[in-house]
């Protein structure tokens, strides 16, 4: 096996008005959540597909499909968990990770290092292996409509030795 691994992740979620919005596995003050089959944590399922994509183990839908009642409103850091596991069964571990959340409101500024410190968390490293970005789409598509939002993830992993 190769001694580094990049993995990419993306992801998208509906708004709806009856959910908490959970990114990053931090509850996010806003008048909307996200739609999904779990808590929809549309942040950590990015990253949970980047760490997976990198060493070849699919995707979140793979290990933990939405046609599993046991998965119904699972808490993503659970999921992230398990998979990032599987990474260092195979004999892999985290070097750094960057992932932008696109999304026209709620402001994400003032949860940044909240949301970096749960990630660093659930995956067992310094924080400052961590980058999370907050952007808009400058108002146009879905995310510029204010229908959802989007996350993006890069992963760069090191063969353990």
């Amino acid at each position: 096996m190769k001694a580094i691994r990049i993995g990419y992740g993306y992801d998208v979620h509906q708004f709806h008005k009856d959910r908490k919005l959970i990114l990053g596995g931090v509850e996010i003050p806003h008048s909307k959540g996200l739609l999904g089959h779990s808590d929809a944590d549309v942040l950590l399922h990015a990253i949970t597909d980047a760490l997976l994509g990198a060493v070849a183990l699919g995707d979140i839908g793979t290990l933990f499909p939405d046609t599993d009642e046991s998965y119904k409103d699972a808490d993503s850091r659970i999921l992230l968990k398990e998979s990032y596991d599987q990474v260092k069964q195979k004999g892999y571990e985290l070097v750094n990770l960057d992932a932008t959340v696109i999304a026209e409101q709620p402001k994400l500024r003032p949860y940044i290092d909240t949301i970096r410190k749960s990630i660093a968390k659930q995956l067992t490293c310094p924080i400052d292996d961590i980058s999370v970005k907050a952007t808009t789409s400058e108002k146009m598509g879905f995310a510029g409509r204010e229908e959802g939002v989007i996350a993006q993830a890069v992963v760069l992993l090191s063969k353990v030795e």
